[in-house]
């Protein structure tokens, strides 16, 4: 009796764990949804639960708030461009070409949500908000991100100085912050301006990384170090 019970056990486990996942994503879905539709400040989750068809109850037991909700959205969209960025990584050694790679992905994955990017930009701006990218609650979805741009180095064939090796990953990620919030500015048709900043940039850093390593320039490159650390602390 007990060795027959236990898969059954398991199999309403596996199926009660899958309609669990599967409800959490509805939630998720219509939140962004009704944020594109309603703007955030406006999307409330007794909102967001009536349109998903679950309880009030029920959203707050997935997302103990709509903050909850953006931060899942921020891991699942670096999730996405880790994945939409990995045929170049593992296709290119070239530093400019896996850097320009990645971040053409990023905005492969923003794009959709370009429309209301604008508006919900304007909560994610604010330094006390828990959804500004440089936030505690938003450390997750940032070491993703940073992650991901020391995989575009460090498997690259780049030659750098090695000081700059070590804070470059997260270098890049301001970057490409900058890239995003001209992104959210952008009004050309597709975004085309955004993606002719990454196709001009990347070069000029490419050539700014290997420039690193010339010993007349390593005490401005340690310099420029210097400040950033001091910045962060």
């Amino acid at each position: 009796m007990t060795e027959q019970s236990a898969p059954t056990t398991a199999a309403g486990g596996q199926g009660s764990t899958a309609r669990g996942e599967q409800t959490r994503q509805l939630i998720l879905d219509t939140a962004m949804r009704l944020f594109r539709e309603r703007g955030y400040a406006r999307t409330t989750m007794r909102a967001v639960a009536q349109e998903a068809g679950v309880a009030v109850g029920n959203a707050y037991y997935y997302f103990g708030s709509k903050e909850h909700l953006v931060q899942e959205f921020y891991a699942g969209t670096q999730r996405e461009h880790r994945a939409t960025a990995a045929p170049v990584l593992a296709r290119e050694q070239a530093f400019a070409a896996r850097l320009a790679g990645v971040l053409h992905a990023g905005i492969d994955v923003l794009s959709p949500y370009h429309a209301f990017a604008g508006a919900f930009f304007k909560t994610a701006a604010e330094p006390t908000s828990p959804l500004s990218p440089f936030s505690a609650e938003s450390s997750e979805p940032r070491d993703m991100s940073i992650a991901l741009f020391r995989e575009a180095l460090t498997g690259s064939t780049a030659k750098l100085d090695d000081e700059l090796r070590e804070a470059l990953p997260e270098l890049l990620w301001l970057g490409y912050m900058g890239v995003v919030l001209y992104w959210v500015h952008d009004r050309s048709e597709g975004q085309v301006k955004t993606r002719q900043l990454i196709d001009g940039v990347v070069p000029l850093v490419d050539r700014l990384v290997g420039l690193s390593r010339l010993r007349v320039l390593r005490p401005v490159t340690r310099q420029a170090l210097a400040l950033i650390h001091t910045l962060r602390h």
